[in-house]
């Protein structure tokens, strides 16, 4: 008897390249009800959930100053989301004090969770205090356990928040993080005034200051009271110049712990990123020699994973905006600097020679502005890099890529009329899965086989010597969510064939289960 059952599709993308200790990349898409569409926000977790705030609900900015980062569009809401339930909860920060309001629904906020507390400086968007868009000189620190918890049961949120201000903070579109006990706000700028394409001094002009420094600093923190202390900065005007980048921590080949620099934008005669990449370890910088970051070269998902017993460091970037991609096997050079989709790895191996590779694509121009939430109880170093070497099993979660700017095409900044992009609420898992092939055997003691192979565009599952009784069989997904019930009836003994479609199913990982006679078996598959 041949049964013939659809599938929703759930899984949008896998990556064959081992390029992880015989481990591949495999994204899920992850639908969650009521997430928001959000881009260049501020996150933190707790208890495995996430913490959303600030960032635009829009997509890329227009050209014209007078729709260019509208207020409307400020994410003025702040979101609790369980990625284990899929559950949504959100409160208005409109009850917050005029100075907290205005910052913690700014863009492009800089941000670092120490403990449970999470701490943004600066960002840039409109101030009703100033009458005009500003950098805010402020650092804010945010209780997650207790703002999360009033989130999820509709209580008032205000006493989670502490504010000081401090010129020092005034910046936007730069990264801040933690090594050791020490943070490190490195690039951005001070942009006062709305954005114009044609000149500080064109129409209503504006004021743009690239800090062009590191500025690292201790952050006093009693529950109540903040204050900074230590601080101390360097300020390169050549190669510190740069904003809106990637900044990974990493492990360096001596062992050093500390950050590095990925591309950013802008060059000083041109309108192009930068290509060079810089390393920062305790007060010192270097500017790595003969190597040149091609691909991703603006802020998008990332994320960092080590392998100690090779001494290798991995920095991976999921999409985003870049100057260079590949067209098939050519790498196409493009000065309008697109929107792609291109999912790229450097590597740096234990000699501290670094190499590029292209490896993926995102499923859409997908990336940019997004944010990469590591799994909390995957092995992580306090830096948040992920320890590859100490992964166990098949499946290993290595966390989520949220939101982001999702393009309707390449190029689209001359022609953006505030439809050709969007804030996506689009949610995908990243695993790391060890290789593996369909048409293996599954036995277990009883000679109940499971066996699954792949013929066309179909996947068959062949099931042999089953018990006669109540049978299950099921689809689930890599942390063992149920998404599709195959079988659920009361068979007689034998053998069963199923022919799944899979012209409908994008690519990723799944489980097969089988429940029959007491037993259970399952046997892992990749679309």
């Amino acid at each position: 008897m041949k049964h013939v059952l659809s599938i929703i599709a759930f899984l949008p993308l896998f990556l064959s390249a081992q390029y992880f200790n015989g481990r591949q990349l495999v994204l899920e898409e992850v639908t969650v009800p009521g997430m928001p569409a959000l881009q260049s926000f501020a996150w933190g977790q707790y208890d495995g959930q996430w913490f959303l705030i600030g960032g635009r609900t829009d997509g890329l900015h227009r050209r014209q100053p007078p729709v260019a980062f509208l207020a409307a569009d400020n994410n003025s809401s702040a979101y609790v989301v369980d990625p284990t339930t899929l559950e949504v909860w959100s409160a208005s920060i409109a009850s917050l004090p005029q100075g907290l309001l205005e910052q913690l629904q700014s863009t492009n906020m800089q941000f670092e969770q120490r403990g449970n507390v999470l701490y943004c400086t600066g960002g840039y968007g409109y101030s009703l205090t100033a009458q005009d868009h500003i950098t805010y000189p402020k650092l804010t620190a945010i209780d997650l356990p207790g703002v999360m918890s009033a989130i999820r049961n509709g209580q008032p949120i205000d006493s989670y928040f502490r504010q000081i201000t401090d010129t020092r903070f005034e910046v936007t579109g730069g990264q801040m993080r933690l090594v050791g006990d020490q943070f490190y706000l490195v690039g951005g700028q001070r942009f006062v005034g709305r954005y114009n394409p044609q000149g500080p001094t064109f129409g209503p002009g504006f004021i743009q200051e690239y800090t062009n420094a590191i500025r690292r600093f201790a952050i006093n923190d009693d529950g109540v009271d903040l204050a900074i202390s230590d601080y101390w900065t360097v300020v390169d005007t050549v190669n510190l110049h740069r904003r809106d980048y990637n900044m990974l921590p990493q492990v360096f080949p001596d062992g050093s712990e500390g950050l590095t620099v990925f591309s950013g934008v802008f060059q000083y005669d041109t309108d192009l990123p930068w290509l060079n990449t810089v390393d920062i370890v305790g007060n010192s910088y270097t500017v790595v020699p003969g190597f040149e970051q091609l691909l991703n070269q603006y802020h998008s998902a990332h994320a960092a994973v080590f392998d100690a017993p090779t001494n290798t460091m991995y920095s991976l970037f999921f999409g985003g905006i870049g100057r260079y991609y590949y067209n098939g096997s050519t790498l196409m050079d493009d000065t309008n600097v697109p929107f792609v989709s291109t999912i790229s790895l450097i590597t740096r191996d234990s000699n501290g020679a670094m190499e590029e590779t292209a490896i993926g694509n995102m499923p859409a121009l997908l990336g940019a502005s997004a944010e990469f939430l590591p799994w909390t109880s995957t092995p992580q170093m306090g830096n948040g890099i992920l320890q590859l070497d100490q992964f166990s099993g098949d499946t290993v979660v290595a966390g989520h890529i949220v939101g982001g700017i999702q393009s309707s095409a390449p190029n689209i900044f001359f022609i953006n009329t505030g439809t050709q992009s969007d804030a996506t609420p689009r949610v995908f898992r990243v695993l790391l899965v060890e290789s593996s092939s369909t048409g293996v055997n599954v036995t277990d003691a009883s000679s109940t086989t499971m066996r699954m192979v792949r013929e066309g565009s179909n996947l068959i599952v062949q099931l042999s010597g089953l018990t006669a009784g109540a049978t299950n069989l099921r689809l689930i997904d890599t942390t063992g969510r149920e998404l599709r019930t195959l079988v659920n009836a009361v068979l007689p003994g034998g053998d069963r064939s199923y022919t799944i479609p899979l012209a409908g199913l994008a690519q990723g990982a799944y489980m097969m289960e089988l429940s029959n006679g007491g037993r259970q078996i399952s046997q892992r598959f990749i679309r």
